[in-house]
Order: C-alpha cells, then structure tokens, then sequence
C-alpha cells in the first residue's frame, strides 16, 4: 500500500505493534533489505517513510537516481514492508514529531548510527513509542559507496 502523506492527516494504519522506519531508500541495496527485515520483525505492521526527492537533493546534495514514486513502488513490492508513506519535504523537528504522532508507531526502528537518533527518541517518547537500533550499520553497503564505485567504472 503506498500512501500520500499530508502532515496533521490520522493514518488508518494496521492496528498493533506498528514499526516505523524512516529514509531516501535510493538506490536500494543488502543494508536497506537487512534493515526492512529486521524492523518487520518487531512488530505486526511496518510502515516505511519515504523522504521526498527534494530531501535527497538537500541532504545527499545530488539528484535521486530514481524518483520518490518509483522507491514506493519498488519499496511496496518488499514482502516486510506492509505501507509506504510518501513524504512532503519536512525539515523541522515539528514537521517529523506530526508524522510520528499521526502514524501512531509503538516501535520506531533504526540502524546503528543514524545520524536522527536523539530526535527520533524525543519524538516516540512524547508519542509513547520506543526507539530500537535493529542492524548494525554494513560496511560498503550504502547508496553513496554504490554510486561512488559506479562512477569509478563508468
């Protein structure tokens, strides 16, 4: 199921033990698998939200390889990932805390060393929810490290 996201709308999610995770997801490899997988398995449902094409251009300072659309669909198809949330671009720690009270998570998953971590815990502690590291984060395995070694063959 993919969802357009409008901040302060209630999502009518599977009910009990929702997992969130959150990110770009460009360039899906072995770490974003892993990381899907082991965030599934915390909960009865998980919901991945996907950051907006303009969030990569402003974070990653570079052009999504594939567009916010063509992730969902990609990202929908996984067998651990039950809604994908399309995000508009937020980026205020307010815009982020609306999302997580509107999703309603009891866990929100992380990798080992997300840079969001602390903000992440604020948000499910005014929410209820925990925060979980649920993979460590894989040496090589990144859409940065791909994108470099494809540029070094190309």
């Amino acid at each position: 199921m993919i969802v357009l996201y409008e901040p302060g709308t209630h999502l009518f999610l599977p009910r009990g033990g929702r997992v969130l995770v959150g990110g770009c997801f460009d360039l899906l490899h072995y770490g974003h698998i892993r990381f899907l997988e082991e965030a599934r398995l915390k909960g009865q449902s998980l919901s991945v939200a996907l950051e907006a094409d303009e969030m990569i251009l402003k974070s990653k300072k570079r052009h999504p390889v594939h567009t916010q659309a063509q992730r969902a669909a990609i990202l929908a198809s996984l067998r651990p990932v039950d809604c994908v949330l399309l995000l508009p671009l937020l980026t205020s720690f307010e815009a982020y805390f609306s999302l997580v009270k509107d999703v309603s998570p009891s866990l929100i998953a992380v990798t080992q060393g997300d840079p969001q971590i602390e903000n992440k815990r604020k948000q499910a502690s005014l929410c209820g929810a925990e925060v979980e590291v649920v993979v460590p984060q894989i040496e090589g395995f990144s859409s940065s490290h791909i994108l470099t070694l494809l540029g070094e063959q190309l």
